[in-house]
């Protein structure tokens, strides 16, 4: 246990030190987005590829999967029935929501967790394949209005250098052809910056929230909020413990790895999403914003108890 939390301590350290940045001056909260970009399109990318290459394929084809998406899919229809039918919201409203509800920050969270915390980059890459290949463009589609056809919707994950990244370390594990070493070094060097670039983007990111957050999103939240929040924070790592104990028999390191997932907090994309479609804005910020805060707790918690 003391190493989970050990670990757990190192990486909010980290990201307490992007929020101290922010504070002290040194970064300017717009910064983070340069950080975030750097992490996502770059270091991230080739962390994943030598992760993913040179992974045991039992790790990759986990049953942790499985217990996200019975997560994953049970909050989006809890989300989707109350706020279509209760609180009559808009289609493209409730999809919105349903994202903030259970698409989980897996690139720049989730792979440093998998790496320090549970000792393996290679965990998340099926959660993450999974949101970018089959919950991404379904999403976009029910957005869209059908203003994207389904071939270019589906041609979307090919565009995610993390999804492109991921699926070429995973052709490697499959073949087992190994690069030579003059190619891997600078892709591994490029790949050690991802974790400390992505915990100061996050931690920066909290402390831009912080400034830029406006009087009706501090304190006009509803309902769609709280619920948001609940499912997310609370509701889907409980449903992912449950699935993977009792439902997979599953315990040690692979009940904590399907628990933790789930407790990561809403992906910042959903946010990018909700602008990008001019729909459910207010939602998607607060609940990055909010499940974010309440995620380091609540992970940390979940690391000292199964770990």
């Amino acid at each position: 246990m003391s190493g989970v939390v050990a670990a757990f301590v190192a990486l909010v350290s980290v990201a307490v030190l992007g929020y101290l940045v922010g504070v002290g001056g040194l970064l300017r909260a717009s910064d983070e987005l340069v950080l975030s970009r750097l992490a996502f399109f770059v270091a991230t990318p080739a962390l994943m590829f030598t992760t993913v290459s040179k992974a045991d394929l039992d790790s990759i084809f986990s049953p942790v999967l499985l217990t996200e998406v019975v997560a994953v899919a049970v909050v989006q229809l809890v989300y989707v029935f109350v706020a279509r039918l209760v609180w009559r919201r808009d289609r493209r409203e409730a999809t919105i929501g349903a994202l903030a509800a259970s698409y989980v920050n897996a690139g720049n969270l989730g792979v440093p967790i998998s790496i320090y915390v549970l000792g393996d980059g290679a965990l998340v890459a099926p959660i993450l394949l999974f949101q970018l290949i089959v919950i991404t463009p379904i999403s976009f589609l029910i957005l869209d209005k059908g203003g994207r056809s389904v071939r270019a919707a589906l041609l979307l994950p090919v565009r995610n250098p993390l999804t492109v990244a991921s699926l070429l370390g995973l052709a490697f594990a499959l073949s087992g052809v190994s690069l030579p070493v003059i190619v891997m070094r600078p892709i591994e060097l490029l790949g050690g910056a991802a974790v400390p670039v992505a915990l100061l983007a996050y931690g920066l990111s909290l402390y831009g929230s912080q400034r830029t957050a406006t009087p009706s999103e501090e304190n006009g939240l509803g309902g769609d909020v709280y619920l948001v929040v609940v499912l997310k924070a609370v509701v889907q790592p409980a449903l992912a413990y449950l699935m993977a104990r009792f439902g997979l028999g599953l315990d040690g390191s692979a009940l904590l790895a399907a628990t933790l997932f789930a407790a990561l907090p809403t992906a910042q994309n959903i946010y990018v999403y909700a602008v990008n479609y001019d729909t459910g804005r207010r939602l998607a910020r607060r609940a990055v914003l909010l499940t974010t805060v309440l995620s380091i707790p609540i992970m940390t918690g979940i690391g000292a108890v199964l770990g």
